[in-house]
């Protein structure tokens, strides 16, 4: 058995339509700080877990204050990344598409959308020892929707830095703690 937190990444300091890969704002790296602090104080053995982030900058950026603690570097894991947007699509209209198809479900979506649903899972299913991820909005959700048999792309409103725990057992998933919601969804 082993426990995966998956944490949303930190404030960003642009939107999704605006940059395809933003860093964090100021009060993202306080963010990226506070749940440090909170990781750290709920790590049992006091050892450093497996540190895993999507290749993105605010995940990698949030990920620093933990990783440094423990003086490891990460795992950079693109299974965890945010959804792509879809081929076409120009940056000013990608939250449009996402507001669109977070109404929906996966299988809405078409199959290039589930194999990436199916893909950030089973990375998360092989999973064999205590891991800290740090990950995006949708992405966690696909990781709720797994363990709960939901096919929506949103089941909670993950706030910044919201830690969502699930344990791991030859694979199976279940959800222990869910995230801490947000009053909004996309910035």
């Amino acid at each position: 058995m082993a426990i995966v937190r998956l944490v949303r990444h930190g404030r960003a300091s642009a939107g999704w339509n605006v940059d395809p890969d933003p860093g964090l704002d100021g009060l993202g790296e306080e963010q990226a700080l506070r749940v440090a602090e909170r990781l750290r104080s709920e790590d049992a053995s006091g050892e450093a877990p497996e540190i895993w982030t999507s290749p993105l900058r605010r995940c990698q950026e949030t990920s620093v204050p933990y990783s440094s603690a423990y003086g490891v570097a990460p795992l950079i894991v693109p299974a965890v990344a945010e959804i792509p947007s879809p081929d076409g699509v120009a940056m000013a209209d990608r939250v449009d598409w996402l507001r669109q198809a977070m109404d929906g479900c996966w299988r809405d979506l078409g199959d290039r959308y589930v194999a990436f649903r199916d893909d950030l899972v089973q990375a998360v299913r092989s999973v064999t020892r205590d891991t800290v991820i740090f990950s995006h909005f949708i992405a966690i959700n696909a990781v709720i929707g797994a363990c709960t048999g939901d096919d929506r792309l949103v089941i909670r409103s993950l706030d910044n830095t919201s830690v969502t725990t699930v344990e791991v057992t030859d694979g199976t998933l279940v959800l222990i703690e869910g995230g801490s919601e947000a009053d909004t969804l996309i910035r």
